[in-house]
This record gives structure tokens, sequence and C-alpha cells, in this order.
């Protein structure tokens, strides 16, 4: 407030400065189309000096809205009149290229360390049920263990009996032959 108390004055000073501040961009806004120049609200609100919520409020968007569509519906001038040269053509293919190539690594690079967190993060998630898991495996190998053990010894006594009984069988074999052979001689 003023020191009369009147605030009309101030309003007044205030609305000026709004309109001024409007008729600036407009002003600003009709030069860089003229220039062709890119037509966004932060370039329009940087060469008139003004905040980008003044370019955004109504009134003024409509303006820079309407210029973006005439500029985008216009050819641009070429720069020389002429068509380019294979010189600067071969030299703006190298560039392509060259731009292509570093994209390729940068996004090769993006999906290495996207694997490597997406892997840390797998990992952390299943950090307990692998514990779990393998404290079960490890029961199980070892209940495996000595039923193997029970198995080999129940073989090796088979085999012992197995043996056992063989030489029993040849033995009886033998004694047979001898009986048959003493009655046939007899």
């Amino acid at each position: 407030m003023n020191p009369r108390g009147n605030p009309a004055p101030l309003a007044e000073a205030r609305h000026r400065h709004s309109l001024d501040k409007r008729a600036r961009v407009l002003t600003v806004l009709a030069t860089l189309e003229k220039q062709g120049q890119l037509l966004t609200f932060a370039a329009v609100a940087r060469a008139a000096r003004v905040s980008t919520w003044l370019t955004y409020a109504p009134g003024v968007r409509e303006h820079i809205e309407a210029a973006q569509l005439r500029q985008a519906h216009t050819t641009p001038p070429s720069a020389t009149g002429s068509s380019p040269s294979p010189l600067s053509l071969r030299t703006e293919l190298e560039i392509a290229r060259q731009e292509i190539k570093d994209l390729r690594d940068e996004r090769d690079r993006l999906q290495a360390a996207l694997r490597h967190q997406l892997g840390q993060q797998l990992d952390a998630i299943h950090a307990s049920d692998s514990a779990t898991r393998a404290d079960d495996l490890t029961a199980l190998n070892q209940d495996l263990t000595r039923q193997l053990q029970e198995a080999s010894s129940e073989n090796a006594t088979s085999r012992a009996r197995i043996t056992t009984l063989e030489e029993d069988l040849t033995a009886a074999r033998t004694s047979l032959r001898r009986m048959i052979r003493d009655e046939n001689l007899r």
C-alpha cells in the first residue's frame, strides 16, 4: 500500500507492467518467427526476458501455439539454395555413424548395468531362499550318503556270502563226482 492507503495506483501500475510484459512476449514471438528460429515456450520466455510461466498463461499461450503450428506447416528454406556437396554429405554421414556407434555403446553399457543391478536385486530377494535351499540340499546329501554306505555294506556282505556259497557248491559238486565215480567203480 502507498502512504495514503489507496491501493488503486499500485494495482494500475501492476496492470500496466503485466500488459507491457505480454506485449514484449508477442513482439519477440513475431521476431523469432520471422527469423525462422525454433519456437518453444522457453525460447520465447528467454528472448522476452520474462518467466516461462507467463508464456503458458492464457492470452499468450494461444499466440505461441498458433506460431508453432504455422512454423510446423512451412518448409524451411534451404541455407544456400543449392543441393549439398558430396563431401558435406560424406562428412554428415560419418558424423551420424559415429553418433550411432556412441549411442550403441551407451545402450550396451546401460543394459549391462541394468542386468547387473537386476541380478543383485534377485540375489538379495532369494538370499534367504538360497540359504534354506542349501540347508535342505545338505541334509538330503547326508541322507543319500548314509543310504549309499548302507547299500555298499549290504553289497559287500552279499558278495562275501555269494563267494562262500560258490565255494560250497564247488565242494558239493566235487564230492558228488567222487561219490558217483566210487559207485561206478564198484
